[in-house]
C-alpha cells in the first residue's frame, strides 16, 4: 500500500513529553507535503471541577468564578503556550503547522479530530498529564490506540522506558 501522509495530528498535552511528540511529528513530515495539526484538549473534568466549585462555594469567594471566562482564558493560555513551544523549538517548520485547542474528553476529541480534519497519522506520547483516573479507566492514549481508524505512532523516551534485563 502506498498511502501518502498529508495530515498528521500531533497530540500535545503540554506535559514533559510534548516537545518530543512534536519533534517526531516534524521529523515524519519532513520531505513531504504534510500539514501538522498541533492538537490540545482541555479536559472536561477540569472544567466540571471549576463548575462544581463555582456553584457549591459561590458565597465563600469575594468574586464569583465565571466558568465561561475561565474556559476562554484557559483556551487562550493553551494557545499561547503551544505557539511559544513552536516558536522556541520549531521556528523553521512553523509554516507546516496549525494549532487547534478543544474542550472535552481527550480521547473522544482526538478520535473526532481524526475524522473532521481528515487525519492520516496520529503522533502522541503514551504518557502525559494523567493521574489516578488513568489507573481506573485507562489512558487517553490507550483508547486512541484501540479505536483510531488511522495509524498511531507512540512516542517514547528511551531512557525512561528502558527494558530491565
Amino acid at each position: 500500500m502506498n498511502k501518502q501522509i498529508q495530515k498528521i495530528l500531533a497530540c500535545i498535552d503540554l506535559s514533559d513529553y510534548s516537545l518530543m511528540t512534536l519533534g517526531y511529528a516534524v521529523e515524519l513530515a519532513k520531505g513531504m507535503d504534510t500539514q501538522i495539526i498541533v492538537f490540545n484538549v482541555i479536559n472536561q473534568k477540569d472544567i466540571t471541577g471549576v463548575e462544581m466549585i463555582s456553584s457549591h462555594f459561590a458565597g465563600y469567594f469575594s468574586t464569583a468564578i465565571n466558568v465561561e471566562d475561565y474556559t476562554k482564558e484557559l483556551k487562550q493560555d493553551r494557545l499561547e503556550s503551544l505557539k511559544q513551544l513552536i516558536k522556541e523549538n520549531f521556528f523553521d517548520e512553523k509554516s507546516l503547522m496549525s494549532i487547534k485547542v478543544e474542550m472535552g474528553i481527550p480521547f473522544e476529541k482526538i478520535l473526532e479530530a481524526i475524522e473532521t480534519e481528515n487525519i492520516d497519522l496520529v503522533v502522541m506520547a503514551n504518557k502525559g498529564r494523567g493521574n489516578i483516573a488513568r489507573v481506573l479507566f485507562g489512558s487517553a492514549a490507550e483508547k486512541v490506540f484501540r479505536h483510531s481508524p488511522v495509524p498511531v505512532v507512540s512516542v517514547r523516551e528511551r531512557k525512561i522506558f528502558k527494558r530491565e534485563k
